[in-house]
């Protein structure tokens, strides 16, 4: 099993992949709203989906282990995730293939390749060095789980106030002495955040509430 930043790491490539075949149907005069909305909508969701998975498993446990000011890369990276939300949104809310809709597409993909050049530079290398590899394994089956269980991204599409979110994460890591890598009960204790009360505090904002 791939640990956890090697998983992120993979979604990473194929987004950019996705961008990429955008990049050609604007090209083609050919294309129409169809072929794009066959790339967007699957890119779209697995962006909205990505965000929280990473919300949800990787940032809580950066913050217990990271050493490199982890509250700091959290900080950046929820807000970079509620940017790039907002570029989805604004994208879904124009007719596809117009002017407005390729503004939202570019908004999102200007926001997301500027967190994912953060995170793999700071979050992921910090995470790397300083995580075991039993966690970031157990981290990894977690990340893999968390879209089998979450097929649509409208349940999960909504921002985080970014400082909310790391206070509630560390209250909730100083209330847990078990050490993460024992077993998934720590995990859920610490990681589970999507799926606690904890998460209304965490400033929902926009977009559906949670299930």
């Amino acid at each position: 099993m791939a640990d956890i930043t090697d998983l992120i790491m993979e979604d990473h490539a194929w987004f950019r992949e996705q961008f990429a075949r955008l990049d050609l149907l604007r090209g083609d005069a050919a294309s129409d709203a169809e072929a794009l909305h066959t790339v967007w909508r699957p890119l779209a969701d697995r962006l909205d989906l990505h965000a929280a998975a990473e919300e949800e498993i990787f940032y809580p446990q950066l913050l217990r282990v990271g050493e490199e000011d982890p509250a700091a890369e959290t900080l950046d990276a929820i807000g970079d995730h509620n940017d790039i939300r907002d570029g989805v949104r604004d994208a879904d809310a124009a007719p596809i293939g117009g002017d407005a809709w390729w503004d939202g597409v570019t908004r999102t993909r200007l926001a997301n390749d500027e967190h994912m050049a953060e995170e793999e530079r700071e979050g992921l290398a910090d995470f790397r060095r300083t995580a075991a590899a039993g966690l970031r394994e157990s981290l990894g089956r977690r990340f893999t789980t968390y879209f089998e269980q979450h097929p649509h991204a409208e349940t999960v599409r909504r921002d985080l106030d970014p400082e909310t979110y790391v206070d509630t994460v560390e209250n909730a890591l100083d209330r847990t002495t078990e050490d993460p890598s024992l077993g998934i009960g720590s995990l859920r204790a610490v990681g589970g955040f999507r799926d606690t009360d904890s998460l209304e505090s965490a400033g929902n904002t926009k977009g559906p509430g949670p299930q």
